[in-house]
């Protein structure tokens, strides 16, 4: 009986000696099979960079900024959507600061017709020389008389000269004339053209007043605008 209870205790203490070792083992590599438990509610993974959140308000169908011509690029990991609320938002406000409307239309160019209306409007205008005939009549019965004192006969001389001189005359009256309606017509088209580049340099100035503006806001935001 007391030989039983010693071999029993010996196998028990024998078992423990011979598995003690393999569990320390196990232990030490594995932690004997136990499993890591988790804070339920944390991530199992740690580092990584949650997940922009979603824009709150509603988002455009559109790009604000490719209505202007803008290059917009994101900063600080913005999302699409919310680039887009962004955009939106500082259209608005840049609008209301600059007090420009972007969507306003670029002036046109004078058409040929519009040019040419002009020109013969100035051309009208021109002022006209009077008296030529009259006065180079004057000039050439002077002349003629005098010559035809020489030759021994004043009154023929004066006549012809009267003649030739009106005729002369004439024509000096109405080449100055049409000098002068030309030099006025092209006046008038150049003002025409001149008051062209007027207005777009006033409209430029304009739009590049919303940009400026359009794009401080984005800066302010974290975008970068090109």
């Amino acid at each position: 009986m007391v030989n039983a209870m010693r071999v029993k205790t010996w196998w028990k203490l024998g078992s423990f000696a011979v598995a003690t070792p393999a569990c320390l083992l196990i232990l030490f590599v594995t932690g004997c099979n136990k499993k890591s438990e988790t804070t339920p509610g944390t991530p199992a993974t740690t580092g990584q960079a949650s997940a922009p959140a979603a824009p709150t308000k509603p988002v455009p169908t559109f790009s604000a900024a490719q209505k202007v011509g803008l290059y917009v690029f994101p900063g600080k990991s913005q999302t699409h959507d919310q680039q887009l609320v962004d955009e939106s938002e500082c259209y608005d406000l840049a609008q209301q600061q600059s007090g420009v409307n972007p969507e306003m239309a670029a002036p046109a160019p004078p058409s040929s017709a519009e040019i040419q209306a002009a020109q013969a409007q100035g051309a009208q205008s021109a002022p006209q020389a009077q008296g030529g005939r009259v006065r180079g009549a004057a000039r050439g019965a002077a002349g003629g008389a005098m010559i035809g004192a020489i030759a021994g006969d004043a009154g023929k001389g004066a006549a012809i000269g009267a003649t030739v001189g009106t005729v002369r005359g004439g024509r000096q009256q109405r080449q100055a004339n049409a000098a002068s309606k030309e030099q006025a017509a092209s006046q008038a088209g150049g003002q025409l053209q001149q008051q062209y580049k007027q207005q777009n340099a006033a409209y430029d100035q304009q739009i590049g007043n919303f940009k400026r503006a359009f794009s401080a806001c984005l800066d302010s935001r974290g975008y970068s605008v090109k």
